[in-house]
């Protein structure tokens, strides 16, 4: 396992490279500069700007000090908070979208995993059609839809939540459920797929054989199994959850690090749009082994077979 482990953070270092440079040379040639204003600066204090930074030298120079400082887990300051580092700006939002991707990632586990199982439990019956048709219906409504449909029914009609705000705990829920309820969808179509497969395997059948009841064949000797395609599904969904929650952020007005994306984009921060992708690519290969090593462990000839 140590050897696996290290084989896999050895095979991220080029990813995180190419990532990096990628990132670096899209946000130095798009359009605009960081010191871009509706006014326009003095073209001496603007070139005092470029020289205080370092954007007055060759590209290639600006890229190569960027790698070495990357290398020492420096992102340099932000160009639009002045004062600020751009470690010290990531470090402050990632405990927001961490807390709404996990609780959006504990939702969607908990709904999508119950659902799947009820409607393996006799396809094509009604308790079948209906968790399905849940789930589709969850696969067709965006979160711009299902944010504003959940303030209306639970802060606007109830007046149980706030609208938006990050205050108080009871305000997580809202966007957590928003979250969450878009990916349990295809937890719950996976997880109906994995139980119905699973059913016909071998063990199923030895295990009715020797008499176990229904209920421990199906969620303890089934069900183990059928998790496999879901742990593999948890990691991009775990990573998706914490880079992709930008519109729910902006919609619930939460101080998370998605918005700190968007603003670096529209303001051609590039110190910062390099931080927060790299943060983000970062936690998707994390994210990614964990669910390797728990897949290791779950069924163990998959470590044997790699």
């Amino acid at each position: 396992m140590f050897r696996f482990v290290v084989k896999r953070l050895l095979e991220a270092v080029p990813v995180l490279l190419i990532v990096a440079t990628a990132t670096f040379f899209l946000a130095r040639f798009a359009p605009g500069g960081p010191f871009d204003e509706e006014r326009p600066l003095p073209p001496a204090v603007q070139a005092q700007m470029n020289a205080h930074y370092g954007l007055d030298q060759p590209l290639s120079q600006q890229y190569f000090r960027f790698l070495g400082n990357l290398l020492r887990g420096d992102l340099g300051p932000s160009y639009k908070y002045h004062g600020w580092e751009v470690s010290e700006l990531i470090a402050n939002r990632v405990p927001v979208s961490l807390a709404l991707g996990g609780g959006a990632l504990l939702i969607a586990l908990a709904l999508g995993i119950p659902l799947g199982c009820v409607a393996s439990v006799k396809p094509g019956s009604w308790l079948d059609r209906v968790p399905t048709g849940l789930a589709t219906l969850g696969i067709c409504l965006p979160t711009f839809v299902i944010g504003p449909l959940l303030v209306l029914v639970f802060s606007n009609m109830l007046g149980w939540f706030n609208a938006s705000g990050w205050s108080v705990p009871a305000d997580a829920v809202l966007p957590c459920l928003t979250l969450g309820i878009v990916y349990a969808a295809p937890v719950a179509r996976l997880m109906r797929g994995s139980m119905l497969e699973v059913r016909t395997a071998d063990f199923m059948k030895t295990a009715r054989a020797k008499g176990l009841s229904p209920w421990r064949i199906y969620f303890v000797h089934g069900l183990r199994n059928a998790l496999i395609p879901i742990v593999s599904y948890i990691a991009p969904t775990a990573a998706g959850l914490i880079s992709g929650s930008f519109v729910v952020e902006s919609m619930f007005n939460i101080p998370g690090l998605g918005q700190f994306f968007v603003k670096a984009a529209f303001n051609r921060d590039f110190t910062l749009i390099v931080g927060t992708v790299m943060f983000y690519a970062l936690i998707l290969v994390l994210l990614n082994l964990v669910g390797e090593i728990v897949l290791a462990k779950i069924k163990p000839q998959l470590r044997l077979e790699n």
